[in-house]
């Protein structure tokens, strides 16, 4: 387990943690919550040994593996594949091992590596690699793209799938779904609730936190304090003692007022001295409950628009995209939409279908390639980048964005231009004292997305188009956000991976996707069923796809050559158990084939031949699936009967943990044994 007693943490002179005490046990999920500067990250910094305690006693498991998101962006030409695959650490250390030992010629230790290697899953330690990519939204042919090619988002999304590669006891998890659309972000979810060890994760997305943690940390006031629950159960829990300490506070300070008016009534008299003084003294020995100092929530709101045209926008047999190399490159087509005064539209789509094509393009940062958009007389749009530099400037402050504006907008704004109304206006956005003149590229991502809303607020919109808002905001902003949208008396277009914010804004949905924009006829609930739908369905394609191509392959192959078709479990090929010939016919020729006898056995000895060699991988993988198993459930055995003798709580623990993956892996085999045997099986009745 891990414990923190009496921790204090600093940053520079900072105490982000005083003298704070709280346990974690093995196989919890832990949600890490709290405002921006809170210490959340540098928490971290002390579970993965980059910083150590200022005070107190920080204590984990020495033996426990750790697997968390390498934060520098990866610049190597690697492929996508070989880069996630390498995040398993063990398996790339027996790899090494084994390159030595055929090197040395040392045979003992070959065979005690490809043992290792069997129990690291060596043999479907690629599929694996693959199956994380793909979750993540990457596409098929993507697979062994270098990671170099990829944009900075995609890039950190094979950091996450590589540290989710790695075999770990405690993952550390910091804003995994910063860089995620809803799709993957679905995935993601079914993945950690699956996760077998302890979870540790930052996130300021409430329904992600619900869907995979059950224990809530909370950072407030340099104190850690320790939920039960998710964040949803953390909310209520902490409403009710936010409660109990107001009271218990009040009713105190009415004790308090009463001893004190005893003793400033009596303590001049002698016979009521004696009283009065032990009053004194219990006033001193008396634990002063503290009062309630909850910071003052976030809040702001969107102005009135000036005018709000109706139909706001009409797009028309349009498509949207791109040019490449001066030629386009078409997204989505055909679309003919109206966009109606006061709409409330998510839309909804994986990565790279068009969405944000589709904002850019109504933005006018892009121009369409085919058809028309028509704007209503009056149209003021505020867009929200889902990359805050694309509006923002490193180098300058935000008095000196505010400034700009107001001087591009002109009089006509209506809205105070001097630079004492800019600074009080920044204020409102907690833009105060000094942060007013700091250069933006300083500041934390929440700071430049305030900046960015501010900046859109000052506008007066009547259309907002918001392409992922919230990926750095704190549950707080989120939250003032969602109140802000709610009473905008525009129209709102929303692009967002945060459910709670679509649930709460959104009142009806567009689906970007397959080269088109089409109304999606349902809540998110059931959108979030299409997505597993649809994944179900790809995976089946692709596999039908895979043993299609095996089979074409087969078909055209020489029987010379029948041997080299691959035979990995992915393409192994139906076969039967053992060819079974019909007896030779006594005649000269066999009817209807012209053959002699015995060129009909010479034919029939090249089939049994050939299926044979189609045989043999599925044998050899069936053998080595038995024998697994064998070796797991003699494994189990020693573990059950470890666990009826006195053991540590560490011991304990992991033996817990080993039987838990045992399990996983014997459900695994099991399917593989049945899909291995019914292969055996169609092909043997195929050839009778």
């Amino acid at each position: 387990m891990i414990n923190l007693k009496n921790v204090t943490l600093r940053r520079g002179t900072k105490v982000l943690l005083d003298q704070t005490s709280v346990t974690l046990n093995p196989g919890e999920k832990v949600g890490l919550v709290g405002r921006n500067g809170a210490g959340k990250s540098t928490l971290f910094a002390l579970f993965n040994g980059t910083l150590n305690e200022d005070g107190g006693d920080f204590d984990m498991p020495k033996a426990w593996r750790m697997g968390q998101v390498a934060q520098n962006m990866p610049e190597t030409d690697q492929p996508a594949s070989e880069f996630v695959l390498e995040g398993d650490t063990r398996l790339a250390e027996l790899r090494q091992r084994l390159v030595a030992a055929e090197a040395s010629g040392d045979g003992m230790e070959m065979a005690h590596v490809y043992t290792d290697l069997a129990d690291a899953g060596d043999h479907d330690a690629l599929p694996r690699a693959e199956a994380l990519i793909l979750g993540l939204g990457f596409r098929v042919d993507e697979l062994n793209n270098p990671v170099n090619s990829f944009s900075g988002g995609w890039r950190m999304r094979l950091q996450l799938a590589r540290a989710l590669m790695c075999p770990s006891d405690i993952l550390l998890l910091d804003e995994p779904t910063n860089h995620l659309d809803l799709d993957a972000l679905v995935w993601l979810e079914a993945w950690l609730q699956r996760y077998a060890g302890t979870m540790i994760v930052i996130s300021h997305d409430r329904e992600f936190l619900d869907a995979v943690t059950n224990v809530t940390l909370h950072i407030d006031h340099a104190k850690l304090t320790r939920y039960g629950s998710n964040y949803s159960g953390f909310e209520i829990l902490r409403a009710q003692q936010m409660e109990l300490q107001q009271a218990s506070f009040a009713k105190q300070q009415d004790k308090i007022a009463h001893l004190q008016k005893f003793i400033n009534r009596f303590k001049a008299q002698a016979s009521k001295a004696k009283q009065a003084q032990s009053r004194v003294k219990a006033l001193d020995r008396m634990e002063k409950v503290a009062p309630l100092l909850a910071d003052a929530e976030f809040t702001f709101g969107f102005k009135e628009p000036n005018n709000l045209p109706n139909p706001m926008l009409a797009i028309s047999e349009a498509s949207f995209g791109y040019l490449v190399d001066g030629e386009p490159k078409t997204i989505v087509q055909g679309v003919s939409k109206s966009v109606l005064a006061g709409q409330r539209i998510g839309i909804l789509g994986a990565n790279g279908q068009g969405k944000s094509t589709l904002v850019k393009t109504i933005a006018r940062t892009m121009p369409q390639l085919t058809g028309t958009l028509t704007e209503g007389k009056g149209l003021n749009i505020g867009y929200f980048a889902q990359q805050e530099l694309d509006v923002l400037h490193p180098q300058d402050n935000p008095l000196e964005h505010m400034i700009r504006l107001a001087k591009e907008l002109g009089p006509n704004s209506g809205e105070p231009s001097r630079e004492q109304d800019l600074r009080n206006y920044l204020g409102t956005f907690n833009f105060s004292g000094d942060m007013v003149k700091q250069a933006v590229g300083t500041m934390s991502g929440g700071e430049k997305a305030r900046l960015v809303l501010a900046m859109i607020v000052w506008q007066r919109p009547n259309l907002l188009l918001l392409d992922e808002p919230t990926n750095h905001l704190d549950l707080a902003t989120r939250e003032a956000l969602s109140m802000a949208l709610n009473e905008f008396e525009g129209t709102v277009m929303l692009v967002s991976h945060d459910r709670a914010l679509l649930r709460a804004v959104c009142d009806e949905f567009w689906m970007v996707g397959r080269g088109k924009v089409e109304p999606f006829d349902g809540d998110l609930d059931d959108y979030q069923k299409y997505l597993l739908e649809e994944s179900k369905r790809l995976r089946e394609a692709a596999k039908n796809s895979a043993r299609d191509a095996v089979a074409t392959a087969v078909a055209e192959t020489p029987s010379a050559n029948i041997a080299s078709v691959p035979s990995s479990p992915a393409s192994a090929l139906p076969a039967a158990n053992a060819a079974t010939a019909a007896p030779p016919s006594t005649s000269a020729t066999q009817p209807g084939t012209g053959l002699s006898s015995a060129e009909q056995r010479k034919l029939e000895a090249q089939k049994r031949q050939q299926l044979a060699a189609q045989t043999r991988p599925l044998k050899r993988e069936l053998e080595q699936n038995e024998l697994r198993m064998a070796s797991i459930e003699a494994e189990k055995t020693r573990l059950e009967a470890l666990l009826t003798t006195p053991v540590s709580p560490a011991e304990m623990a992991d033996a817990g943990r080993r039987l838990k993956a045992l399990a996983d892996e014997v459900t695994g085999l099991e399917e593989r044994w049945l899909e291995l045997t019914s292969l055996l099986e169609e092909a043997t009745s195929a050839t009778v």
